[in-house]
């Protein structure tokens, strides 16, 4: 007897109301709101976010990342993700996403830590700052361990998602997996059946995820 299929989850990343709403249109199941995605996503807009709340059915991931470039933060810009958080979460996002790295390469577990509590209840993804690390699978794990977040989004430290599948697939596999993991780079209507069956993630993410 075959198993079911998972239903799949495609997470939209946009940087406008009107990319957003196409999205939903498509077949988005969720959105990832940021600002300049020519530097892979920055915290959008407060103005944005809120027509995003009034305009959208499906849940709204917002972004918090103050800068481009690294993910190395100084404490003025942590108080900056804080006061961020506090405003989507007082806005009524359902989630948000960030990132955090030390000057070694490895996760911020201390300030995950610290961002995380701020953040809760809301669903918190820990975003694409992982595949930066020198072992995506190790670091992974330890981030299972802080309470609060929900997801990972990561390409398995690869240059895409199919690159990255192997990888993706032992993540998913790891028995003490608690976090879901969300597969992204390149990730396409051609190709997201392809990663979700090979990996066995569930969630997919991506720029062109639907169209």
């Amino acid at each position: 007897m075959t198993q079911p299929r998972t239903t799949l989850i495609f997470e939209s990343c946009v940087e406008t109301l009107e990319d957003a709403l196409i999205a939903e249109r498509q077949g988005a199941n969720r959105i990832e709101l940021c600002s300049a995605l020519d530097q892979d996503g920055l915290t959008p807009s407060q103005e944005l976010t809120r027509q995003g709340l009034k305009n959208l059915t499906i849940p709204i991931m917002a972004m918090v990342r103050p800068r481009g470039g690294n993910f190395v933060y100084s404490e003025d810009e942590l108080v900056q993700m804080e006061r961020e958080i506090a405003f989507f979460k007082q806005l009524g996002v359902a989630g948000v996403v960030f990132g955090l790295l030390t000057g070694q390469g490895v996760v911020d577990l201390e300030n995950t830590r610290r961002l995380a509590e701020l953040a809760s209840p809301l669903e918190i993804t820990f975003h694409k700052a992982i595949d930066y690390t020198g072992d995506v699978v190790e670091s992974f794990q330890k981030l299972n361990q802080i309470a609060g977040i929900t997801r990972v989004l990561t390409s398995g430290g690869m240059d895409t998602a199919w690159n990255g599948r192997e990888i993706l697939k032992t993540m998913n596999n790891l028995p003490d997996r608690r976090i879901k993991i969300i597969a992204a780079g390149k990730v396409l209507p051609e190709n997201r059946l392809q990663v979700a069956e090979y990996t066995g993630v569930s969630e997919l993410h991506g720029k062109r995820i639907v169209g």
